[in-house]
């Protein structure tokens, strides 16, 4: 029966394990809680290939109970229900431990049908997720178990696998392996952290030689074939599909070009044109603002020719409004404006509109009173005279204040000698 190369080679020691020093290094709290014997409700939270599975195996092996394994992809509440039915009987009596993988798959009913014998202690409860552990798990479970995050492995972490899952192949194969120089490194670094994806490219390799006589050489070309495109990783819906986001603008904020295309360059290797596009008119605005009023309509045209062209042309213009907004002047004055506004408005701030602002454009306003005494800008030097337009619970309020650039500081000196205020 065939087994892949990845689950030959699962470590069966912390020893073995590839990578994760952090939690489970020679002082790493995880490790310290395992080789303790005496386990909590954990959760597994990072990326594929990680090593979340095989930690877990290895915990549960360190409880004497009997041990389930289910993954929340395919398993129903009927499945819980004939696992939880066996606690307390002659089969285990002392409970069990279950190890569920991809547990955001589960729906909230199918994780409540755990608490009563996590609560007990009748269950210890091991679960892995891709996903955010505080926003896929219910509060209830979350608060049962410790968290433990599982980060990509480092080039240098996963190389030491590859040359074993290599040496591995050919004595299974019983043939003799040569291997360029730069094979397990190129695999290595293609694999983005990923220890499975690093194996199942050597079983790939291999498979390309299954008609080969006699010895089996692994040339670098050929590698670069199998690994490519697999180092960006990126989920559309996922965590990592947000800290690229996140990292791309903040980067833009932070006036760092080389950063801010660096991040491009992953959303637009993963195929995503609209996020980019999206999040640098969000930027334009947000973090250029009123320094380089004229940010909006360049970004913009970038974008709609970005959309016109479609990759991979598109990453053109998109590069070019990257750069530029990262190295404009920033401003944030007018959004922190406008959510100071939106602020009091939800605080209920903000009464009628002032009699003189009010609509006039209708029979009875006049006597109402709508409009009256209302003093018609234009009328006056500069078309400006001092009248009261914010509500009267809000007089003296000031939302917006001048951004230190030249574009805001130039009209704040002509607004203070229009205004008599210098």
């Amino acid at each position: 029966m065939y087994q892949p190369l990845a689950d030959r080679l699962r470590p069966k020691s912390l020893d073995d394990v590839a990578g994760q020093q952090h939690i489970l290094g020679e002082k790493g709290v995880l490790r310290r809680i395992i080789q303790g014997g005496s386990i909590p409700n954990l959760i597994f939270y990072g990326p594929s290939g990680t090593g979340k599975t095989t930690v877990a195996e290895i915990a549960a092996a360190r409880i004497h109970r009997p041990f389930y394994r289910l993954n929340a992809t395919t398993a129903s509440l009927s499945d819980i229900k004939a696992i939880t039915a066996d606690v307390g009987t002659l089969l285990a009596p002392d409970g069990v431990v279950l190890y569920l993988d991809e547990i955001q798959y589960f729906n909230k009913k199918q994780q409540q049908s755990l608490l009563e014998f996590m609560e007990n202690g009748k269950l210890t409860l091991i679960a892995s997720t891709t996903e955010n552990p505080y926003f896929y798990v219910y509060n209830a479970v979350l608060s049962r178990s410790t968290v433990f995050e599982f980060k990509p492995l480092e080039p240098e972490d996963v190389r030491p696998v590859i040359q074993r899952g290599i040496r591995r192949m050919g004595e299974d194969l019983q043939r003799l392996v040569h291997w360029e120089d730069g094979v397990d490194e190129y695999i290595a670094r293609s694999c983005g952290g990923d220890v499975r994806k690093s194996l199942n490219a050597v079983e790939a390799l291999f498979a390309a030689h299954a008609q080969d006589r006699g010895e089996i050489e692994l040339t670098l070309e050929e590698t670069k074939e199998v690994a490519q495109r697999s180092a960006n990783r990126y989920d559309r819906d996922g965590d990592v599909h947000y800290d690229i986001l996140s990292a791309f603008q903040k980067s833009i904020r932070g006036s760092d070009p080389d950063a801010a295309i660096h991040y491009l360059a992953r959303l637009l290797e993963s195929g995503d044109l609209i996020s980019p596009c999206r999040r640098l008119m969000v930027i334009a605005s947000e973090d250029v603002g009123l320094a380089y009023p004229q940010a909006v309509p360049i970004v913009k045209a970038c974008v709609d020719s970005a959309n016109m062209l479609g990759l991979p042309e598109a990453r053109i213009p998109l590069a070019e409004a990257v750069i530029f907004l990262a190295t404009a002047p920033k401003s944030n004055s007018a959004i922190m404006a406008i959510d100071q506004a939106m602020a009091d408005v939800r605080k209920g701030k903000g009464g009628q509109v002032p009699v003189i602002l009010r609509d006039c454009h209708y029979g009875g306003a006049e006597k109402l009173g709508h409009g009256q005494g209302y003093h018609y800008a234009h009328n006056y030097p500069h078309h400006y005279v001092k009248q009261q337009y914010i509500p009267d619970d809000l007089v003296g309020k000031k939302y917006y204040e001048y951004g230190e650039n030249k574009t805001e500081q130039a009209a704040k000196r002509y607004w203070d000698l229009i205004k008599g205020e210098v």
